[in-house]
């Protein structure tokens, strides 16, 4: 592993904090940090810690002895000082005499200590850090250390023969305080260790200053990638595999839909995929132990919190039997699902303590031929189940290169995926109402569209924002933020209206809520309109909608999860105006069209509803266009624009917001809801 090491990089840390008031021993704390977040076959997403034992002065002038530790929530990648707490370290220090300390004493003995109140709860491992007198110490999970500690009974030999006697080895005990005694013990025996290797779990190495703390672990971790590179073998057999190939997309929406958590009387939470694949990542679930390694568990207690106890190996696809994979995945889901609750209901029961099951659906699925998918209630933790599956692959492939992959019993798992501190975060975090959800919007970069994206994307979901201009569409959906994207593409090409969900399943697995709102208006007299246009207007204004639903209604199907239509009809589609035929025929015609899916698909929970709205800004209703008609009749542009019953302006955020009401409206379908401050004569009867 590369020791990336700068000097002229740390001191301009050093330089750049000092502006700020942070002091040295800190600011380079800071970027050891980093350069250890940075590494993925170090830490993940939260995962490891670091610390600095320094002195910090308080409020009212008092100095301290303290200990500089990670703090929960921080990614080491990214951290800033505040992501190091300062907790008093003479506390800490005595807390060691005690016999025992559980988890919420711990817990609240530091957050008792902090110099600020207002910090994040220090590392469950803050008082190992603090029981070793070193002024640096770091740990990670390094894939190289597991490779070597995922053994059977000789890991601690075989540890012995790869690092020598610089590197002390502790046995697993959970995080916490008895690991935090136990680790301490064992440094203190032999006070001339560089470092700790820790049985299924990582390594810990420290120092008198950043650098050495820091040198050493890179060193130590290169050591343990020599010895697998050394005496490795390729421990991945390959299968032969002779079914007709398939495409992610092709079970990508089926999967989602099976993995999606049913909460009963039509109602789910839905998950968001994210697919990898790679030479290295085909040449694993290509493997013929790839079911013997899934089954084995996680490579370090850790990622129980980010993939449970476990990936779930799918049989390999045959594309020339598509027809029949969804009932093969549901079989693997139900089987992965039994088994999980078995493993709760064996560990729950061996003690009194009060439990809630978490979900036992699959965060990371493993498919011969084709790839990975992680799953998560966000894109950002979908990516986090993938991004763990990729360094659970390379721990697994060390491991079993040396030897025979067996990390930590599922048994031992339990208290760390169901510990009470977890728990309780879990229970604080509550999704929004369309957590989990994928929108996809048509005529997305308009006014009407793009204030949808937004208002969908506030409330939890993800949004595909669809648009001709395909530059105009990824800034809509930039705006919209939450991991939303842009797709271009003219939705009366059925090609391009094919491409936009394949983007949408490309990116997310899958669509949930598709609101079906891109069109145009061209004036003129009915009786004197060019055949043309009228075909031409048309296209856009209903067989557009037709061609969106039908892609909408394949997808929902293949989910088996229900899904929501939404059209914009118009006012137009129910009070026509004058010269304004090209465009209500064609809406009158999406009216009834929003009718006819809720009557034929109802009962396979697809929900249909339209909304009639009128007199919005947008690319309808131009500047130029309010203008002129206000002038011809007679009203000035605020009064045309507010002529209705209440007397006040329709927005665009106005019509999202009808548009969310329907997609929460779980027991609503064939609606129209009117969204124009009140027409008697475009009122629905």
């Amino acid at each position: 592993m590369k020791n990336l090491w700068n000097d002229a990089d740390a001191e301009a840390m050093v330089t750049a904090y000092a502006a700020k008031g942070v002091e040295r021993e800190l600011a380079l704390r800071v970027y050891t940090t980093r350069l250890l977040g940075g590494e993925p076959r170090l830490v993940l997403h939260g995962g490891g810690n670091t610390s600095c034992k320094t002195k910090v002065t308080d409020l009212v002038g008092d100095e301290w002895q303290v200990l500089c530790v990670k703090g929960s929530g921080w990614d080491m990648a990214v951290i800033e000082p505040q992501g190091l707490p300062a907790v008093k370290l003479a506390p800490l220090l005595k807390a060691r005499a005690l016999e025992a300390l559980s988890d919420e004493d711990m817990v609240a003995l530091q957050r008792a200590n902090l110099i600020d109140p207002s910090s994040p709860n220090p590392s469950v491992e803050t008082l190992l850090h603090a029981f070793l007198p070193h002024k640096f110490v770091d740990h990670t999970h390094s894939t190289a250390i597991l490779a070597i500690v995922d053994q059977g009974e000789d890991s601690e030999e075989l540890s012995r023969k790869v690092f020598g006697a610089k590197m002390g080895f502790v046995p697993y005990i959970k995080p916490g305080f008895d690991l935090a005694k136990a680790a301490a013990d064992i440094y203190d025996a032999d006070p001339s260790v560089e470092g700790l290797i820790l049985d299924k779990h990582g390594i810990f190495t420290f120092g008198d200053d950043a650098r050495q703390a820091y040198d050493r672990m890179i060193y130590y971790v290169t050591v343990a990638e020599e010895y697998v590179a050394k005496h490795g073998k390729n421990p991945l057999a390959p299968v032969k595999l002779t079914a007709t190939p398939v495409v992610p997309g092709d079970i990508a929406p089926m999967l989602r839909g099976a993995v999606a958590v049913a909460k009963g009387e039509g109602r789910f939470d839905r998950m968001v995929s994210d697919f990898r694949t790679s030479d290295k990542i085909l040449e694993f679930v290509n493997s013929a132990a790839l079911a013997d390694y899934a089954a084995a568990g996680v490579s370090t207690p850790d990622l129980s919190i980010r993939i449970k106890t476990g990936p779930m190996v799918l049989p390999a696809p045959d594309g020339a039997r598509l027809g029949d994979y969804k009932a093969e995945i549901s079989k693997a889901i139900a089987e992965y699902a039994a088994e999980y609750a078995d493993y709760f209901k064996a560990n729950d029961a061996l003690d009194d303590v009060k439990r809630t099951m978490l979900d036992p659906m699959p965060r990371l699925s493993l498919v011969p031929g084709l790839g990975m998918f992680g799953h998560g209630r966000t894109l950002k933790d979908a990516k986090i189940a993938s991004d763990v599956g990729e360094m659970w692959m390379e721990a697994v492939r060390g491991a079993a290169a040396i030897g025979t992959f067996r990390p930590l019993a599922k048994s031992d798992l339990f208290p760390l995926e169901y510990w009470s501190l977890e728990q309780a975060k879990l229970a604080a975090n509550k999704p929004k109402p369309l957590t989990g959800q994928i929108v996809l919007v048509t005529g997305g970069a308009g006014a009407i569209g793009a204030a949808t994206a937004k208002v969908f994307a506030r409330e939890g979901a993800h949004v595909v924002v669809v648009d001709l201009d395909a530059a105009k569409a990824a800034e809509a959906a930039k705006q919209a933020g939450n991991n939303s994207i842009g797709v271009g593409g003219d939705i009366t090409k059925p090609a391009d209206v094919r491409a936009a969900f394949d983007a949408a399943v490309a990116a997310y697995g899958g669509v949930d809520i598709v609101v079906s709102n891109a069109g145009a208006a061209w004036e003129g007299a009915i009786a004197d309109i060019d055949d043309a246009l009228l075909r031409k207007s048309f296209e856009l204004n209903f067989f557009a909608h037709q061609s969106v639903a039908q892609n909408a209604v394949r997808i929902f199907r293949q989910q088996g999860t229900g899904g929501v239509l939404l059209f914009n009809a118009s006012k137009q589609a129910v009070n026509p105006g004058a010269k304004f035929g090209a465009y209500g025929l064609p809406k009158a015609a999406t009216l009834f069209l929003s009718r006819q899916y809720a009557l034929e698909y109802g009962a396979e929970g697809i929900r249909s509803n339209a909304v009639n709205a009128d007199r919005i800004r947008s690319g309808l209703l131009t500047d130029a266009m309010i203008a002129s008609r206000s002038t011809a009749r007679g009203l000035s542009e605020k009064d045309y624009m507010s002529g209705n019953l209440l007397g006040q302006e329709v927005t665009a955020e106005d019509v999202a917001q009808a548009f969310l009401h329907q997609a929460l409206a779980e027991r609503t379908t064939a609606d129209v809801t009117t969204v124009d401050g009140g027409n008697i004569a475009a009122a629905l009867r």
